[in-house]
């Protein structure tokens, strides 16, 4: 998801998770809850069960893989504004609904549970602080929070400063400086303080990144299935979109849910020639899937 145009903001905002901001979208979002389980369903049957010996990058491979063409639908997260939920969506993805379900899916093949209550309690742990649900504040708003709780999770790991990422200073405070961004936040006070206190958390957090013209140096230090996210001058937020690493004949390309191709797609360029066609974008994040060992 970009934000290049951010005076141009929806009044009914997605949160995505790290930074949360709804642009329009041409595609309709479905809303009917029985048809995104159904699809749910038939998804988590069409991977072999052999994959379950596959390491996890290769996993991430098909299952990611297996979402191309998908639509790319904007907002998927915030269709309840009144109560926060479990949202499953499979007929659109925006980039963070593609990653966690991807990453959820990818994680159900290596545990051999490939039904729909173990994919929403798996696509709930990963979505949520501590696999908890307890209101809107409780998502993981901020992509730097979601890689740090997921970290303590055991699901993935942060590996931006030991390949040589540099400190990333920011501010985080998007989500209370544009309030009226946020239909869950504008008209409620409650929710609003819990923003706050949570940006005041996620402050804390040690940042680093790649810089962008930096990337190529690093393609060898990447893999497929590596979850990337691109940092940004914007101020108050720490990543403007997330995706995959898709790694083929030699070439380092980005698999992501693009808000203007309109659908799930592998970059026709490299990740550094990506970047770079976004001014905003500053430099990338890498965290690296964990393996479940059984």
């Amino acid at each position: 998801m970009y934000i290049n145009k951010i005076i141009k903001l929806s009044p009914i905002c997605f949160v995505v998770i790290f930074f949360s901001i709804l642009f329009p979208s041409n595609v309709f979002l479905n809303t009917n809850d029985d048809y995104e389980e159904k699809l749910c369903k038939e998804k988590l049957a069409s991977f072999n069960a052999n994959l379950k010996d596959e390491n996890i990058s290769d996993i991430i491979s098909v299952v990611g893989k297996s979402f191309l063409g998908t639509p790319y639908v904007a907002g998927t997260l915030d269709k309840n504004i009144n109560t926060e939920k479990l949202v499953l969506c499979m007929s659109g993805l925006d980039c963070v609904t593609f990653v966690e379900n991807t990453l959820a899916i990818s994680r159900l093949i290596q545990k051999g549970k490939m039904d729909l209550n173990s994919f929403k309690d798996e696509l709930q742990f990963i979505r949520y602080r501590d696999g908890n649900l307890d209101g809107y504040a409780s998502r993981l708003h901020y992509f730097c929070e979601w890689i740090t709780n997921n970290e303590d999770k055991g699901i993935v790991r942060n590996i931006t400063k030991k390949i040589g990422g540099v400190p990333y200073h920011k501010k985080i405070n998007f989500m209370s400086t544009h309030v009226k961004s946020y239909k869950q936040l504008a008209d409620n006070d409650e929710n609003l303080e819990q923003i706050k206190k949570m940006e005041a958390e996620v402050d804390k957090i040690k940042m680093f990144y790649i810089p962008k013209d930096e990337v190529d140096a690093y393609y060898d230090d990447m893999q497929t299935g590596d979850i990337i996210a691109t940092t940004t001058e914007i101020k108050g937020l720490d990543v403007t979109h997330t995706g995959y690493i898709y790694k083929e004949n030699g070439k380092t390309y980005f698999l992501h849910a693009s808000s203007i191709a309109k659908e799930v797609i592998i970059s026709k360029d490299e990740l550094k020639i990506y970047l770079a066609s976004d001014v905003k974008k500053t430099g990338i994040m890498i965290v690296r899937p964990i393996s479940i060992k059984n």
